[in-house]
């Protein structure tokens, strides 16, 4: 499917489930596949990244059953990979490529990673400069700094890194490292980033500490199997959330969404813009906070948005925009030079659409100024094949006058391949 077109909803209502964490899935299968014994998996987000961290295991000997409800998954201990035979390919997933690198860096075999024309263009040096402080040779193109990227594992030592963004990949790698070398591996950031590599690490068993706004980690301790369900995916969650919010006589209830406080920062920007966000049936799964969201339409007001909120919420921005788009007033966000980096410029990306939407946008260097339209108009949308743009603009339609067409969709397998299909599901024409 290239293009997708959609009409204005008179409402939003029912009650859904939404695809399992990203986030929690990668790890789950990291985590699970570098332990001792069995470690179950449910709620395992079957989107196209993370089947990529599935199958790159899998090449490297790990035995991973899936059945289509439960992952079993039969680890093989922090020393039992074997040499892959082909290049890993990570598809579109920046996440499995970062976190594979810090991981692969410890080992005692040579193996390359790939992945589709948009990952080769992303940024890898900020992990890969930390990774060679520890000790590990590994080399790419741009002079080490993008993808293909080919790893000879070795030993490594702990250092102490202070990031100079706040990103849970680069984290995540530089811990995943520091489970292999020898000594304490500390990583700070400016703000925490989500720490979803924290948690799963400590449930596993790993001698993990928390510090102010990063970890530290000691290598060598071996990890247990564990049973892990994986929580519905908040970033899939707000697009449902923004579309309750702006179509009026909608009252939605979304089931079982992961609520990790370094992941709630859309959440409570919505709530400062005025949104009617109600948190039920509270309760902690494998680690992981979780509850149920109840979410009705609201009047929305432009806010200011920057600092320590923008790392708790850098892939829900650009459906952000759209709710920003359709509120009362000016949004300003700052601080957000991340998103330039993602699977395309987010910043640039959703500014050209919203602007095709009627919408008044004027970009900065780390953000966006945005005065809320009303009611957008119905435009063909550019993806830029970024499966978060095209679900924004595609929620971005449910509010505009006339139709709104999407093109080249099928990107949004890679995070949240039932995504039509629930739109379609709630949508009240």
């Amino acid at each position: 499917m290239s293009d997708y077109t959609v009409q204005p909803a008179s409402g939003v209502r029912g009650s859904i489930s939404v695809p399992g964490d990203q986030s929690v899935s990668h790890r789950s299968i990291m985590f699970g596949s570098l332990a001792r014994g069995v470690t179950t998996v449910r709620g395992f987000l079957r989107g196209e990244d993370t089947m990529c961290t599935l199958k790159a295991f899998r090449a490297m000997g790990v035995d991973a059953c899936d059945d289509g409800d439960v992952i079993r998954i039969r680890g093989v201990g922090l020393h039992g990979l074997k040499e892959p035979t082909d290049v890993l390919d990570c598809g579109n997933s920046g996440t499995s490529m970062r976190l594979l690198t810090g991981m692969l860096a410890g080992q005692n075999f040579f193996s390359v990673l790939n992945g589709d024309q948009y990952l080769r263009n992303r940024p890898m040096g900020r992990v890969i400069e930390p990774l060679s402080e520890m000790g590990a040779t590994i080399f790419g193109r741009s002079g080490g700094t993008r993808a293909p990227l080919a790893i000879q594992g070795r030993p490594l030592k702990g250092i102490s890194f202070t990031s100079p963004v706040a990103s849970a990949q680069v984290k995540s790698a530089l811990l995943l490292a520091g489970l292999y070398a020898d000594g304490e591996t500390r990583v700070t950031e400016p703000s925490l980033s989500r720490d979803h590599s924290e948690r799963m690490l400590r449930y596993f068993g790993a001698d993990i500490e928390p510090l102010h706004n990063g970890a530290r980690i000691r290598g060598g301790r071996i990890l247990e199997g564990r049973d892990v369900q994986v929580p519905g995916d908040i970033s899939s969650a707000a697009f449902f959330i923004v579309a309750a919010l702006l179509v009026p006589g909608s009252e939605l209830l979304i089931t079982g969404v992961g609520m990790n406080p370094t992941r709630t920062g859309c959440i409570d920007i919505l709530l400062r813009m005025g949104a009617s966000i109600e948190q039920v049936n509270s309760r902690e799964v494998s680690g992981e906070p979780v509850a149920d969201l109840l979410v009705r339409s609201s009047s929305l007001k432009g806010i200011e948005i920057g600092g320590e909120l923008v790392p708790r919420a850098i892939d829900e921005f650009p459906v952000l925009c759209v709710a920003a788009a359709c509120a009362e007033g000016k949004t300003v966000l700052r601080d957000a030079r991340e998103l330039r980096v993602k699977e395309t410029d987010r910043i640039a990306a959703m500014a050209s659409n919203l602007s095709k939407a009627g919408v008044r946008v004027v970009e900065t260097e780390d953000g966006m100024e945005i005065t809320g339209a009303g009611r957008l108009l119905g435009c063909t949308a550019d993806s830029f094949g970024d499966h978060r743009i095209a679900m924004s603009m595609l929620t971005a339609g449910l509010v505009a006058k006339g139709e709104t067409t999407v093109t080249d969709v099928g990107c949004i397998s890679t995070s949240f391949p039932s995504f039509l299909e629930l739109l379609e599901q709630v949508c009240v024409r």
